[in-house]
This record gives structure tokens, sequence and C-alpha cells, in this order.
């Protein structure tokens, strides 16, 4: 082809693909405009906890629709954190009662972890057992199982509770963290759908070398799981983190409380003209900030556990 041609047909091939993006080009515009969209509807409720709790507490009543903080400061937080002054506070529109932040922090981090590292454990070598195990009666138990997920929690409190209390694990770590520290329904049901698309012929070839279940387990299922478990680990923590209800039961002294049951009994601490909403605002953003960290470092073992179907 002579370099006329070539010039001829250039043109013609980038008006093709000129117009090959005009007829495909609303598509994407539409499903990026319908993802910034629902980005924004979901980051809109943290925007507004943190415009209340960089406000003052008497200008929030005259700027409720303000979309920026009026009077900014940052008041809120030093009275979360036990740093600003009673005379301060009250200034401000806050209670003037202190909540020993740090500490409910460190005990929902305790109790979370405990009861991640245990649940997770057990659920696997549950989920283990139903998936890769031979023995009778191995569908109708796990059948049992799940028929568990339709009990709802409240049915099981005062079980438990009266229990707790018979042991003496009242205001303890034991006492709040004992009835999730074994196995879960939904995690062994998770992570059993996992262990079942794992090559058969990997687990045959370690018991050729002479590997039992124990070893076959922690050497071989637990390894190529590392996704799946990262997934449920997350799921977990966040569920612990977030428990509320037990917690309030058994765990009332300021030495077990965690950080969801001081947010509630600091918002009962109202002041002379109404709660401290900026202050709870500022409360809830900095007990939401170890869960949004785990998301950020984590977020890419959630999609790997999705897309996971064993060995290819």
């Amino acid at each position: 082809m002579s370099n006329a041609s070539l010039a001829r047909a250039a043109p013609s091939q980038s008006g093709r693909r000129r117009m090959g993006r005009q007829r495909m080009g609303w598509q994407p515009m539409a499903a990026w405009a319908t993802l910034v969209a629902l980005i924004l509807i979901t980051l809109l409720p943290f925007y507004w906890m943190l415009r209340i709790s960089l406000s003052d507490n008497q200008t929030l009543a005259a700027h409720a629709g303000s979309l920026v903080p009026p009077d900014f400061t940052l008041g809120a937080f030093k009275r979360v954190l036990g740093i600003a002054t009673v005379e301060e506070a009250t200034a401000q529109g806050g209670s003037g009662a202190r909540i020993n932040f740090w500490r409910y922090l460190l005990n929902s981090v305790i109790t979370s972890a405990v009861i991640t590292v245990c649940q997770v454990f057990f659920s696997a070598m549950a989920a283990y057992a139903f998936a890769r195990l031979r023995w009778p009666g191995r569908e109708k138990v796990f059948f049992v199982f799940l028929t568990a997920l339709m009990i709802p929690p409240i049915f099981t409190a005062l079980p438990n509770f009266i229990t707790v209390k018979q042991l003496g694990l009242l205001n303890t770590y034991a006492g709040i963290v004992l009835p999730y520290l074994f196995m879960t329904p939904f995690a062994i049901f998770f992570l059993r759908q996992f262990f079942l698309n794992i090559s058969r012929e990997v687990e045959e070839a370690a018991i050729v070398d002479g590997a039992g279940h124990a070893r076959l387990f922690f050497r071989v299922i637990v390894p190529m799981s590392s996704a799946p478990i990262a997934t449920i680990s997350l799921l977990v923590y966040i569920g612990a983190w977030n428990e509320y209800f037990w917690p309030l039961l058994v765990g009332q002294e300021d030495g077990v409380r965690v950080l969801t049951v001081a947010l509630g009994i600091f918002r009962s601490q109202t002041p002379q003209a109404g709660p401290d909403w900026a202050g709870l605002m500022a409360a809830a953003l900095l007990a939401a900030l170890p869960v949004i960290a785990l998301f950020s470092i984590f977020g890419r073992w959630i999609v790997n556990s999705i897309q996971f179907s064993g060995i290819r």
C-alpha cells in the first residue's frame, strides 16, 4: 500500500474510533454518575457527623441547615478526649461530665480482638470438618447449624445472662466475650463454601506425604484460604465492635465498659439546654475510625475472597 493510501486510511480509522466513542459514551457516563451519586449518599452521614462534631453546641440549633460547621471549634473532640476543663465544656454547651475515652477504646479493642481470634479459629475448624471430613450425619448436623441463623439473638440473651451471672462473670472481660467466643453459623457456612472449592488433589498429595488432619488443616487449607479467613475476620471484628446490648447487660462497670455502651451513657448526660450532640458526634466519629482503618487496610482481601474459587 502506498503512502497516499495510508494517509487516506488513517483519518477514516480515527474517525471510526471517534464515532464509536460517541455512540458508547453515554453508558460509561451514566455508570460513573450513578456511582458518584451512591458514594455521595454513603458519605453524607459521615460528613454530617464531622460537621456537627466541629460545631459549637450552642450554635447548632440556630444554623441547623448550614453545610459548613457554624462557629468552627475542636471543643467537642477535646471534651471526648478529656482535654477540656469543666468550665470550657459547659461554656460550649457540653454537660461537663468526663468520658474515659481511651479506657473504653482499649476495652473495645480487647474484647473485639479476642472474639475475632477465637470465633474465626473455631469456626474454621468446624467448617473444615463439614467440608472435608466424611462422617455419619454430617449434612443433618450442618442443617441444624444453619437453622440457628433464624433464631433472633434476643432469644438467647436471657439464658446467657443467667449463665454468666451464675458463673460470677458479670463486669468482666470473660463475661462479655463468652457468648461470642466459639463458632457461629454464618462464619461456618461462609468458610465451608470456600473449603469445598479447594482441589481434592492437593489434599490427597498431602495425605500421601504423611500429613494428618491437623497438619493438613494448618499447612494446606488455612494458607490457601487466607482471603476468605481475612474477610470473615473483618466481619466478625466489626460485629463485635458494634455490639451494644450484651455489653450493656454484663459490663456496666467502668473498668470493662466498651465504647458503644459509653456513647450511650454520654448521650444520657444532658446539660441544661439539651444533649451534647457535638460531643456525641465527635465520640462516634472517633469510634468509627478503627473500623474505617481496617477497611482501608484489608479491603483488597474482601475483593480477593469474592474472586476466590480454589486452585485453577
